[in-house]
């Protein structure tokens, strides 16, 4: 890897946040590079030139059938082991709301246990679920977030130090963002070891524990509804002409996500050198 990290955004019909996450990745430090799935899939071998991924949000193929699904099958059946094996030499990959639906379909989150070796045939069942909201209708406006300090997840680690709760906000934009998981032990399960990595502080869609977004146990793949690539300016905050501009740190919230997983990525790049 060079010094400067490289990312893949995955695009296909649907995807309507593609080019906000190039330019959140380009912002971080990294260069970033748009990939048809088709392309991906008569070539699953592209995977290996880059250091992070992306799955971006929108609808992807109009979510017929569900939200998500026929982008997360077309990944789960296709491009599991590409993407398995990006999960093993230590890319870092992102899931923005859509892509967070098809990372819960494929079994890339929550992923195996902490020390647990990812399965080398089939992708792993899923464990968790994107429901219909509750009560059920779009959502579509600003929330307040809060990241965990005791997750490992390293996309969330720059969330920490905003602690104004006006800077502490994300824009969400779903009608199926409410987190299900398989059962009370799971989520249990996902709190204790770290991989609840966001939360809502006023939650909009019913989303059990109010989880926002969940890491695998590596804390490199991540998940969420919100849309931190949408909140990379401060100007785009709902009501940034009345923050105090002065107590703001250089970095919104959103960029904070993304240059603490290219960090990641190049920290990680040179303790293998």
């Amino acid at each position: 890897m060079t010094d400067r990290p490289r990312a893949l955004i995955i695009r296909t019909a649907g995807t309507n946040c593609d080019a906000e996450l190039v330019r959140a990745f380009e912002l971080a430090g990294a260069a970033s590079e748009l990939i048809h799935i088709r392309a991906l899939i008569d070539d699953p071998a592209r995977f290996d030139a880059f250091d992070l991924i992306g799955f971006p949000g929108g609808f992807s193929y109009g979510d017929d059938v569900a939200s998500g699904r026929i982008l997360a099958m077309q990944a789960r059946e296709r491009l599991y082991p590409a993407l398995r094996a990006a999960a093993d030499r230590g890319a870092a990959m992102i899931g923005v709301c859509n892509g967070f639906q098809v990372l819960v379909q494929v079994g890339l989150l929550p992923g195996p246990g902490k020390g647990e070796a990812w399965p080398e045939g089939a992708a792993p069942a899923a464990r968790v679920a994107l429901g219909e909201n509750e009560p059920p209708r779009f959502v579509d406006r600003w929330v307040g977030v809060e990241a965990d300090g005791d997750s490992s997840c390293v996309w969330t680690r720059g969330l920490l130090g905003y602690d104004h709760r006006d800077q502490a906000m994300l824009p969400v934009a779903h009608g199926e963002g409410r987190f299900i998981p398989e059962d009370q032990a799971t989520l249990d399960r996902l709190i204790e070891h770290g991989q609840v990595a966001l939360r809502y502080r006023d939650n909009p869609n019913g989303s059990a524990g109010d989880v926002a977004g969940i890491c695998d146990a590596s804390g490199r793949i991540f998940g969420l509804m919100p849309h931190p690539e949408r909140y990379l300016d401060w100007n785009r905050h709902p009501f940034w002409t009345r923050l105090d501009r002065t107590a703001c740190p250089e970095r919104t919230p959103g960029l904070a996500m993304f240059v603490g997983a290219v960090e990641a990525v190049r920290t990680h790049s040179l303790s293998q050198r």
